[in-house]
């Protein structure tokens, strides 16, 4: 999950915390959330301010879908004032993705598991290996820790505060 916008609910920060709360109503047990971080933009436009990101392991319950999980982590970013523009990559109040669902493999039209971009973006790894180092992604053959080592140091992700 990403912020770098504040919403009516507060600045991102607090969009995060709320967020995760929101989250937590769609596990079936105790979710696990990571650390928060500060971690530069990527691939977003000059200017675009830092984003607070972490990780949140939910588990959904057993006869959801991948597609489900999907539409209900949707609503929330909406609730959140998320407005999904026409540019690619531009600031938000809220960015919720589906990195993983299992071991599902998808690459269907809006739904594409796991997320195409996860093994690569450190903001996305460092907080997976805060609470699953061990964890491989389906379809790649290492660890999170080990895709997180292959990574160059930039652009950078800062600890704000363990959850």
């Amino acid at each position: 999950m990403g912020s770098n916008l504040a919403s009516d609910v507060g600045n991102p920060l607090e969009v995060i915390r709320l967020a995760a709360i929101e989250l937590g109503f769609l596990s079936s047990q105790p979710p696990l959330l990571s650390t928060l971080y500060f971690a530069d933009p990527v691939d977003c436009s000059s200017g675009t301010p830092v984003f607070i990101n972490a990780v949140e392991v939910i588990y959904p319950e057993p006869k959801s879908t991948p597609l489900q999980l999907l539409q209900q982590i949707q609503q929330i970013e909406v609730a959140f004032g998320r407005n999904r523009g026409r540019t690619v990559n531009e600031p938000r109040s809220l960015d919720l993705d589906l990195i993983c669902f299992g071991n599902r493999q998808i690459n269907e039209p809006g739904l594409k598991l796991p997320h195409p971009e996860a093994y690569r973006r450190r903001f996305v790894l460092q907080p997976i290996a805060d609470l699953a180092p061990s964890l491989v992604l389906p379809g790649q053959t290492v660890t999170v820790q080990e895709l997180l080592a292959t990574l160059p140091p930039e652009p950078a992700v800062v600890p704000i505060f363990t959850a």
